[in-house]
C-alpha cells in the first residue's frame, strides 16, 4: 500500500476533481495543482500548493511552460528505495499521485480546427506528468480518467488514504493507453495537416473466444478505442458466451435490417441474409423471412431492427410440446424487447438473446486487416444514381417517386449490398411496405450460377407455398416469378443471366451497368421482352 501524501492535480476535464481532492484533503494530503485547475479547488474551500512554489518557477508563455520542471518530474520519478537518500540531497519531496487529463485535442480537431489552434492544443507537460507517474507506479497514482475516481475515493477512504500495488498497476496500464491514443490522435491529424494518409487503431478490453471460425484456432474480441458506436457494447441478455461466428454472424444482420422500415427482419446464415423481409406487421415480416429458406435458417442468426414483441417470438415454438416443432437458432437481436418476450426467449438455455440498436453502426467506416496491410473504406450507403429503362420493354410499374416498384428496388438493393459477391436477388412486394427476399444467390465466381441459385430457391419457395392443384404448380411459380424482380450487384458481362432470367418467367431486371458488352445484354433483353433498367451504382461484397 501507498498512502497519498502529496498529489499534483492537473486536469482539463474538472469533472469530479472536487470530490476527489476532497477525500486526499480529509487523509491529510496536500494538494498541489496549476493555474485551472487551482482555481477550482480554491473555489470549493481546498487549500492549494500552486505548482511555481514547487518548481520555484511562474508559469510562462501562455501556460506552455508550467509542470515541466526538474523539481515536478524528479518528485514524481524517483525511486522512493534506491533513490531516498539522493532526493533527500537534492530536497526532493515526493509526489504520489498525478491527477492529469489532457488537452481536448480530438474534440478541437473535430470541430475542424485549423493548424495554429491544433499546435496550442497538443500537451505537453501532461503526458510527461503521466509517463513519469506511470513508469513509477511501484510508488505513484497515475489518475487520467474522472470514470476512476469515484473507485480511487471508495478506496481511500477504506484504506486510510492508501492506494494497494494492484490499484496503482491497473491505474498504470490505463495511463499508457492515455497517452499512446493521444499521440497516435496527433501524429494522424499532422499527416492529414500535410497530404498524408495514415490511420492508427487501438483497441482495448479485449475478450477470449472459446475458439476461432475453427476449433483449433484461438481467437479473441476487442473494443476499437474512441468508438462512439461498437458492437463490442451489444448486450448479451442470456444464453451461452458468444462465439467468433457468432459475432461475425451479428454484424452481417445488424447491418442487414438497419436501414428497412418500420419492421426488419434477417435471417443470417455464414454471414449472408438467406432470409429478409420488411413488413409493417414484425410478426408476419418474421414468418416471411424464415419462409426465404426454412433449411438455412436452422442454426441461424436472427436480428430485428425494432423492438421485438412476444407474439412474433412464439414463431419460435419454444414452448411447444412436440420438439420437432421448435425452431433452433443460434442468437436473436433486437434494440429491445416486449413485455414478457425475454423471458420466452430464455426458455431456451443455450439461445444468445443480444440487446443492441442496429441503427448505431450506421455510417460507420469499414476497416479490414490483411496480411500485416489495412484497407479502410466508407461504408456502401447509396443505393442508385439513377433509374434508365434501357430496353423497349418498360417496367411492370413505373419509375417515378412512390412507385411501388422503385420501394420493391430499394429492398432488393439494400438486400444485395449485404450478401456476398458474385450476387443476385429475387424480390417481391407483398402489399403496401410489405418487401420479402424469395430467393438469392451468393458468394459465386459465376454470376450465372448465381442466378440459377437464386432462381432455383425462388421457385422451390413459391412451389411450398402454392396451395392449388398440382397440375397448376409451375403455372403459379412462372406467374409469381413474373410479378417479381431480378437484382444483380454488379453488371451482366454476357447475355447468358439475362437468358436464363428470362426463362424462369422473371419479367424485369434491374443491375448497375458499365459492362462493355452493355449493348448485347440489352439487345438478348429486348429479343426476350425482358425489362432491363440500369442504377449506376455497384454493390460489391468481399
Amino acid at each position: 500500500m501507498t498512502r497519498i501524501r502529496r498529489a499534483l492535480l492537473s486536469v482539463t476535464d474538472k469533472t469530479g476533481v472536487v470530490e476527489l481532492a476532497r477525500t486526499l484533503h480529509r487523509f491529510g494530503c496536500e494538494l498541489i495543482s496549476t493555474g485551472g485547475t487551482g482555481k477550482v479547488l480554491t473555489r470549493a474551500g481546498l487549500p492549494v500548493t500552486e505548482i511555481s512554489q514547487v518548481t520555484g518557477n511562474p508559469e510562462a508563455f501562455g501556460g506552455r511552460m508550467k509542470t515541466i520542471s526538474f523539481a515536478i518530474e524528479s518528485a514524481i520519478l524517483f525511486d522512493r528505495e534506491k533513490d531516498k537518500e539522493e532526493a533527500q540531497r537534492l530536497d526532493i519531496a515526493p509526489i504520489d499521485m498525478v491527477v492529469c487529463n489532457l488537452y481536448p485535442f480530438e474534440q478541437v480537431r473535430d470541430a475542424g480546427a485549423e493548424m495554429d489552434t491544433l499546435i496550442e492544443n497538443i500537451d505537453i507537460g501532461g503526458p510527461t506528468m503521466i509517463r513519469a507517474a506511470a513508469k513509477n507506479h511501484k510508488h505513484v497514482a497515475a489518475v487520467t480518467d474522472p470514470e476512476d475516481y469515484q473507485a480511487i475515493i471508495e478506496e481511500l477512504d477504506s484504506q486510510d488514504g492508501a492506494l494497494s500495488l494492484e490499484t496503482r498497476a491497473d491505474l498504470m496500464r490505463k495511463a499508457f493507453n492515455t497517452t499512446a491514443d493521444y499521440d497516435a490522435a496527433i501524429a494522424q491529424a499532422m499527416d492529414e495537416q500535410h497530404g498524408k494518409e495514415s490511420l492508427r487503431l487501438g483497441f482495448s478490453d479485449g475478450k477470449t473466444l472459446r475458439y476461432g471460425e475453427n476449433w483449433h484456432q484461438d481467437a479473441s474480441f476487442f473494443r476499437q478505442r474512441g468508438a462512439v458506436n461498437s458492437l463490442f457494447d451489444m448486450d448479451v441478455l442470456a444464453g451461452k458466451e458468444l462465439s467468433f461466428n457468432n459475432i461475425v454472424d451479428i454484424a452481417g444482420a445488424v447491418e442487414s435490417v438497419r436501414d428497412l422500415r418500420p419492421h426488419g427482419c434477417a435471417v443470417i446464415k455464414h454471414t449472408n441474409p438467406c432470409g429478409l423481409s420488411e413488413c409493417p406487421d414484425q410478426r408476419r415480416g418474421f414468418e416471411l423471412a424464415w419462409a426465404g429458406d426454412p433449411v438455412s435458417a436452422f442454426g441461424s442468426v436472427i436480428a430485428f431492427n425494432s423492438p421485438l414483441e412476444r407474439k412474433t417470438a412464439e414463431f419460435l415454438n419454444l414452448d411447444s410440446a412436440d420438439r420437432d416443432a421448435r425452431k433452433f437458432v443460434e442468437v436473436v437481436i433486437a434494440p429491445e424487447f416486449g413485455p414478457g418476450t425475454l423471458a420466452y426467449l430464455k426458455q431456451h438455455d443455450a439461445l444468445r438473446v443480444i440487446r443492441f440498436d442496429p441503427g448505431r453502426l450506421r455510417g460507420v467506416r469499414e476497416v479490414r486487416v490483411l496480411g500485416g496491410a489495412c484497407l479502410v473504406q466508407t461504408a456502401d450507403d447509396r443505393l442508385f444514381d439513377k433509374l434508365e429503362c434501357v430496353t423497349e420493354a418498360p417496367p411492370l410499374d413505373g419509375l417515378g417517386a412512390g412507385s411501388p416498384l422503385v420501394a420493391a428496388l430499394e429492398f432488393g438493393l439494400k438486400a444485395v449490398r449485404q450478401i456476398k459477391s458474385n450476387t443476385i436477388v429475387i424480390v417481391r412486394r407483398l402489399g403496401e411496405g410489405t418487401f420479402q427476399l424469395l430467393g438469392m444467390g451468393a458468394g459465386q465466381p459465376n454470376r450465372v450460377v448465381a442466378a440459377r441459385l437464386a432462381l432455383d430457391r425462388a421457385a422451390a419457395n413459391l412451389r411450398e407455398e402454392y396451395d392449388g392443384a398440382p397440375a397448376g404448380a409451375e403455372q403459379y411459380v412462372r406467374e409469381r416469378l413474373g410479378e417479381a424482380i431480378l437484382v444483380s450487384d454488379a453488371f451482366f458481362p454476357f447475355p447468358d443471366t439475362v437468358e436464363i432470367a428470362a426463362a424462369a418467367g422473371i419479367r424485369t431486371v434491374f443491375q448497375p451497368g458499365g459492362s462493355v458488352r452493355d449493348g448485347a445484354v440489352v439487345r438478348r433483353a429486348d429479343e426476350l421482352g425482358v425489362a432491363m433498367v440500369m442504377t449506376g451504382v455497384r454493390h460489391f461484397k468481399h
